[in-house]
Parts: structure tokens; C-alpha cells; sequence
């Protein structure tokens, strides 16, 4: 018996790949499994941002109180009206998973929102490519596009060093690619 079990059919995330396609906006209510709070002392300059810049929409509002975001399913911000607004952005953030086709456009957005507010799109030592914003309420939010795996690439030489054994390996375990 393993330690781990497929999920994929629950994830909106896509297989890697050049050609990955994201999933259609879900507008549907379920619990949240997970989700950010963000507090902001100017909600519709928030919004704004967040819908115009990281490819967020509004599934709904509290008038002048709180309006809830999302991108895919299980991608939930709440921002919330609020007097305490950190003034600076905080080491740790939020991580949103994308596609690579999505990277470009998020960042080019957000740069013509915020020019100072953006880092990358950078490829990672473990095969991903991402992007870093800080949004105006000091959030640091990175989206992450997994790149296809390439067997004998540096990358996946890499994932090997850290005992992930792609598909191209002997003994290969299909959850470990």
C-alpha cells in the first residue's frame, strides 16, 4: 500500500505541457477547502487589481465590506474592508496554480497596473516556471505553471537529485512523475 493516492480528477490543474489549456472560471459554491484573506482599506481599487491584473473575477460582494474572488475552483480570496493593511509585504504568500500561457499575460497586466509590483516569470530548479507579484495590499502572490517533463533535462536531473523518479527512469511510479 503506498502513502500517496492519485487526485488528479479532483484538481482543476491541468497535465503540463506547452499546450495545457486552463480550466473555464468555476462559479459554483462549495466549501472552501482553503482560501486567503486579504485585508484592504480600498476595496474597488483591490478588486480592480485582482480582476484586472492576476486574472481574478468577483463571484460576489458584501457591499463595503467584502467581495470574494476566484480564479479556478479552490483559488478563493476574500478581501475584506479593513483600517489595518500590512505596509509591507510579509516573507511568505499565497501560491495560485496556471498554465505557462498564462504567465506572460498576468505579468504584462500586472506591470501595466504596478510596474515595480512584478518578478518574472522565472524558471524553477524543480521544473517550474513562476511569477511573483505584490499586489497593492502587500500580498506576495506567486503563480506557479508546472513545464513538461523532458527525461535527461537539467530539470529532470534535478527532480531526481530530490528522489523524484520520472517516467523515463527504471522503477518508475507513475505517482512519482
Amino acid at each position: 500500500m503506498s502513502d500517496y493516492y492519485e487526485a488528479f480528477e479532483i484538481s482543476p490543474v491541468p497535465a503540463p505541457g506547452p499546450d495545457a489549456v486552463p480550466p473555464e472560471p468555476y462559479r459554483g459554491i462549495y466549501g472552501m477547502p482553503a482560501y486567503v484573506t486579504v485585508p484592504t482599506r480600498d476595496l474597488d481599487a483591490s478588486v480592480a487589481f485582482w480582476t484586472q491584473g492576476l486574472d481574478f473575477f468577483e463571484l460576489f460582494r458584501t457591499p463595503g465590506r467584502l467581495v470574494h474572488l476566484r480564479r479556478w475552483a479552490f483559488q478563493d480570496v476574500l478581501l475584506v474592508l479593513s483600517d489595518q493593511v500590512q505596509e509591507a509585504a510579509p516573507a511568505i504568500g499565497i501560491g495560485f496554480s496556471c498554465v505557462l500561457q498564462q504567465l506572460d499575460p498576468i505579468a504584462a497586466a500586472c506591470r501595466a497596473l504596478r510596474p515595480d509590483a512584478v518578478r518574472g516569470p522565472a524558471d524553477t530548479f524543480w521544473n517550474t516556471r513562476e511569477l511573483e507579484v505584490i499586489t497593492p495590499e502587500n500580498v506576495r502572490v506567486v503563480f506557479t505553471a508546472a513545464k513538461p517533463y523532458i527525461p535527461g533535462s537539467h530539470e529532470a536531473q534535478n527532480l531526481a537529485a530530490m528522489g523524484i523518479v520520472g517516467p523515463a527512469h527504471e522503477g518508475h511510479n507513475e505517482g512519482d512523475a
